[in-house]
Protein backbone atom coordinates (compact mmCIF):
# COMPACT_ATOMS: atom_id res chain seq x y z
CA UNK A 1 0.00 0.00 0.00
CA UNK A 2 1.35 3.70 -1.08
CA UNK A 3 0.61 4.88 2.30
CA UNK A 4 3.11 2.52 3.56
CA UNK A 5 5.98 4.52 2.13
CA UNK A 6 4.90 7.83 3.09
CA UNK A 7 7.93 7.50 6.06
CA UNK A 8 8.99 7.69 9.77
CA UNK A 9 7.59 11.33 10.09
CA UNK A 10 3.92 9.71 9.25
CA UNK A 11 4.36 7.35 11.65
CA UNK A 12 5.75 9.68 14.62
CA UNK A 13 2.65 11.52 13.94
CA UNK A 14 -0.03 9.10 13.20
CA UNK A 15 -0.69 8.88 17.59
CA UNK A 16 0.17 13.11 17.78
CA UNK A 17 -1.30 14.08 20.92
CA UNK A 18 -2.01 17.17 22.66
CA UNK A 19 0.89 19.35 23.43
CA UNK A 20 2.24 18.65 27.13
CA UNK A 21 3.41 21.87 27.55
CA UNK A 22 1.38 23.89 29.82
CA UNK A 23 -1.27 26.49 27.47
CA UNK A 24 0.71 29.31 26.25
CA UNK A 25 1.78 31.84 27.63
CA UNK A 26 4.71 34.81 26.98
CA UNK A 27 5.51 37.93 27.67
CA UNK A 28 2.76 39.67 28.85
CA UNK A 29 2.78 42.14 31.67
CA UNK A 30 6.04 42.40 33.55
CA UNK A 31 4.74 44.43 36.21
CA UNK A 32 2.70 41.85 37.87
CA UNK A 33 5.69 40.54 40.35
CA UNK A 34 7.28 39.06 38.27
CA UNK A 35 11.61 40.05 38.43
CA UNK A 36 12.42 41.74 35.72
CA UNK A 37 14.75 39.65 34.54
CA UNK A 38 12.22 36.70 34.52
CA UNK A 39 10.23 39.00 32.75
CA UNK A 40 13.02 39.38 30.07
CA UNK A 41 13.88 36.25 29.58
CA UNK A 42 10.02 34.87 29.12
CA UNK A 43 9.68 37.79 26.35
CA UNK A 44 13.04 36.81 24.78
CA UNK A 45 11.97 33.03 24.22
CA UNK A 46 8.43 33.52 23.49
CA UNK A 47 9.46 35.69 20.91
CA UNK A 48 12.37 33.71 19.99
CA UNK A 49 9.81 30.82 19.34
CA UNK A 50 7.25 32.80 17.42
CA UNK A 51 10.13 33.61 14.76
CA UNK A 52 11.31 30.43 14.37
CA UNK A 53 7.90 29.07 13.80
CA UNK A 54 7.27 31.99 11.36
CA UNK A 55 10.37 30.82 9.65
CA UNK A 56 9.92 27.26 9.35
CA UNK A 57 6.29 27.22 7.97
CA UNK A 58 6.95 27.39 4.77
CA UNK A 59 9.54 24.82 4.50
CA UNK A 60 7.36 22.29 6.68
CA UNK A 61 4.63 23.24 4.33
CA UNK A 62 6.87 22.01 1.08
CA UNK A 63 8.31 18.53 3.01
CA UNK A 64 5.06 17.23 3.88
CA UNK A 65 3.21 17.79 0.62
CA UNK A 66 6.83 16.39 -1.17
CA UNK A 67 7.14 13.82 0.92
CA UNK A 68 3.52 12.12 1.00
CA UNK A 69 3.20 12.60 -2.96
CA UNK A 70 6.40 11.24 -3.69
CA UNK A 71 5.42 8.21 -1.73
CA UNK A 72 2.26 7.79 -3.89
CA UNK A 73 3.95 8.21 -6.87
CA UNK A 74 6.80 6.05 -6.23
CA UNK A 75 4.30 3.43 -5.99
CA UNK A 76 2.41 4.39 -9.42
CA UNK A 77 -0.15 6.67 -8.12
CA UNK A 78 -0.68 9.77 -9.84
CA UNK A 79 1.50 11.39 -12.84
CA UNK A 80 5.00 11.44 -12.36
CA UNK A 81 5.13 15.15 -14.62
CA UNK A 82 3.12 16.92 -12.16
CA UNK A 83 5.70 16.67 -9.72
CA UNK A 84 6.96 20.01 -10.93
CA UNK A 85 3.32 21.60 -10.66
CA UNK A 86 2.69 20.02 -7.44
CA UNK A 87 5.85 21.58 -5.94
CA UNK A 88 4.90 25.04 -6.74
CA UNK A 89 1.31 24.58 -5.44
CA UNK A 90 3.28 23.35 -2.02
CA UNK A 91 5.59 26.39 -2.66
CA UNK A 92 2.82 28.99 -2.48
CA UNK A 93 0.70 27.04 0.45
CA UNK A 94 3.71 27.49 2.26
CA UNK A 95 4.00 31.14 1.92
CA UNK A 96 0.10 31.15 2.61
CA UNK A 97 0.59 29.27 5.42
CA UNK A 98 3.04 31.38 7.22
CA UNK A 99 1.26 34.70 6.34
CA UNK A 100 -2.15 33.04 8.56
CA UNK A 101 -0.49 31.17 11.07
CA UNK A 102 2.79 33.09 11.73
CA UNK A 103 1.26 36.47 13.19
CA UNK A 104 -1.74 34.16 15.24
CA UNK A 105 1.40 32.27 17.10
CA UNK A 106 2.85 36.05 17.47
CA UNK A 107 -0.25 37.60 19.05
CA UNK A 108 -0.69 34.66 21.31
CA UNK A 109 2.98 34.76 22.83
CA UNK A 110 2.91 38.87 23.27
CA UNK A 111 -0.20 38.30 25.27
CA UNK A 112 0.12 37.95 29.64
CA UNK A 113 0.67 34.35 30.36
CA UNK A 114 -2.43 35.13 32.54
CA UNK A 115 -4.80 35.83 29.14
CA UNK A 116 -3.28 32.72 27.25
CA UNK A 117 -6.71 30.22 26.22
CA UNK A 118 -4.56 28.02 24.26
CA UNK A 119 -1.04 27.22 22.79
CA UNK A 120 1.25 28.11 20.36
CA UNK A 121 1.41 24.37 19.02
CA UNK A 122 -2.74 24.06 18.86
CA UNK A 123 -2.28 27.09 16.45
CA UNK A 124 0.59 25.64 14.27
CA UNK A 125 -1.63 22.27 13.42
CA UNK A 126 -3.71 24.65 11.84
CA UNK A 127 -1.17 24.92 8.96
CA UNK A 128 -2.18 21.44 8.31
CA UNK A 129 -5.02 22.57 6.01
CA UNK A 130 -2.89 23.84 3.67
CA UNK A 131 -0.46 20.77 2.57
CA UNK A 132 -3.63 18.97 3.02
CA UNK A 133 -5.29 21.23 0.36
CA UNK A 134 -2.34 20.47 -2.42
CA UNK A 135 -2.16 17.09 -1.32
CA UNK A 136 -5.94 16.94 -2.45
CA UNK A 137 -6.01 18.89 -5.43
CA UNK A 138 -3.25 16.29 -6.88
CA UNK A 139 -5.40 13.71 -6.07
CA UNK A 140 -3.55 11.95 -3.71
CA UNK A 141 -5.54 9.36 -1.53
CA UNK A 142 -6.08 9.58 2.20
CA UNK A 143 -3.43 7.21 3.96
CA UNK A 144 -4.41 4.77 6.71
CA UNK A 145 -4.58 6.02 10.47
CA UNK A 146 -5.31 4.62 13.24
CA UNK A 147 -8.84 5.22 15.11
CA UNK A 148 -7.47 7.47 17.51
CA UNK A 149 -5.62 9.73 15.04
CA UNK A 150 -8.79 10.33 13.34
CA UNK A 151 -11.01 11.32 16.17
CA UNK A 152 -8.26 13.73 17.35
CA UNK A 153 -7.42 15.17 13.78
CA UNK A 154 -10.33 14.34 11.49
CA UNK A 155 -9.29 17.30 8.80
CA UNK A 156 -5.65 15.86 8.56
CA UNK A 157 -6.17 12.76 6.11
CA UNK A 158 -2.39 12.94 5.42
CA UNK A 159 -1.36 12.51 9.01
CA UNK A 160 0.76 15.31 8.31
CA UNK A 161 -0.37 16.71 12.25
CA UNK A 162 2.61 18.10 14.28
CA UNK A 163 2.88 16.21 17.62
CA UNK A 164 5.97 18.77 19.02
CA UNK A 165 7.56 21.42 17.62
CA UNK A 166 10.29 19.86 16.45
CA UNK A 167 8.25 18.23 13.88
CA UNK A 168 7.64 21.72 12.41
CA UNK A 169 11.31 21.77 12.36
CA UNK A 170 14.08 20.16 14.81
CA UNK A 171 15.57 23.55 15.40
CA UNK A 172 12.63 24.55 17.33
CA UNK A 173 12.99 21.74 19.90
CA UNK A 174 15.60 23.95 21.87
CA UNK A 175 13.31 27.02 21.49
CA UNK A 176 10.10 25.67 23.01
CA UNK A 177 11.86 23.72 25.90
CA UNK A 178 12.90 27.41 26.95
CA UNK A 179 9.75 28.93 26.42
CA UNK A 180 8.02 26.24 28.43
CA UNK A 181 10.25 26.05 31.05
CA UNK A 182 10.49 29.84 31.42
CA UNK A 183 6.67 30.01 31.40
CA UNK A 184 6.16 27.25 33.78
CA UNK A 185 8.52 29.31 36.34
CA UNK A 186 6.87 32.79 35.82
CA UNK A 187 3.37 30.95 36.53
CA UNK A 188 4.52 29.43 39.02
CA UNK A 189 5.98 32.44 40.75
CA UNK A 190 2.96 34.15 40.12
CA UNK A 191 0.77 31.87 42.26
CA UNK A 192 3.08 31.81 44.81
CA UNK A 193 2.71 35.31 45.56
CA UNK A 194 -0.74 34.90 45.31
CA UNK A 195 -0.26 32.54 48.72
CA UNK A 196 -1.19 29.41 46.21
CA UNK A 197 1.02 26.35 46.08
Amino acid sequence: MWASMVGMDADANAGAQAETTAPGAAPGNPSRGLDPDDADRLQTYAMGLAEGIDAALPAWVERSVGRVHAAWVATGGGDPDDVDRVAAAAHDAGHRARADVGPRVRDLLALDIDEQRGNPLAIVRRAVAYPTEVLRAAGVPPIARDAQAEAQFPDDPYDLTPASFADLDPALHEPGLLWGAAKAHVHLRRRRAEGQR
